[in-house]
């Protein structure tokens, strides 16, 4: 660089003063910031979805105690339905809500099915009991869980469990895969592909 063009960049310069660093500040601002909204949004959601989950019993179908019961939701498939039905699914994450007020389960179960589709569970079991002498109708548990399951949309279908595992007292529950699960799977299933 020339005299010139030195003392031409030195006046364009004359009164610029350097930012302060405090970009780690900014950074750390910003994942603090993101934790506490990603916690209140999880929090809005869950509300959102419990206020569409009934706790009177008479919005809901009353189900018998020894009913066998199924659902399931456009898309699953004949097969699959069918092994679920028989337990054929492996399943490591129970929910037992036969001892808990329709309050406290109703929290509980839909915590408890996001938990699971978190930790990557697809087959849950669900343990509502029969309650054959609850009141005002008998099964009321086993009728709120039914009810519930329906709502909740990561719920693709359930059918009562095998003796087993329950029988009319408990339910073989399959969700939808999570977002991390889809990713994983549709990266699996690309891998090799356009390598020779």
């Amino acid at each position: 660089m020339g005299d010139d063009e030195m003392s031409l960049f030195l006046e364009e310069m004359a009164g610029v003063q350097p930012l302060k660093n405090n970009t780690t500040a900014t950074i750390s601002e910003k994942a603090v910031s993101t934790q506490a909204q990603d916690a209140r949004r999880k929090q809005l959601q869950m509300s959102e979805q419990l206020a569409l989950l009934t706790l009177d019993p008479h919005l809901i179908t009353a189900s018998e105690p020894d009913a066998i019961v199924e659902f399931k939701r456009d898309g699953v498939q004949e097969a699959v339905f069918h092994r679920l039905r028989l337990g054929g699914y492996p399943s490591k994450f129970e929910i037992d809500l036969h001892m808990l007020k329709p309050q406290q389960a109703r929290e509980v179960l839909y915590q408890q099915i996001i938990l699971a589709r978190e930790r990557g569970e697809r087959n849950i079991i669900v343990i509502h009991g029969k309650g054959a002498k609850t009141k005002p109708y008998p099964a009321l548990m086993k009728s709120f869980a039914i009810n519930w399951l329906e709502q909740i949309d990561e719920v693709l279908a359930f059918h009562s469990a095998q003796l087993r595992h329950g029988g009319a007292g408990a339910l073989y529950v399959m969700l939808a895969k999570s977002e991390q699960k889809r990713i994983e799977t549709k990266e699996t299933n690309h891998k090799g592909v356009n390598v020779r």
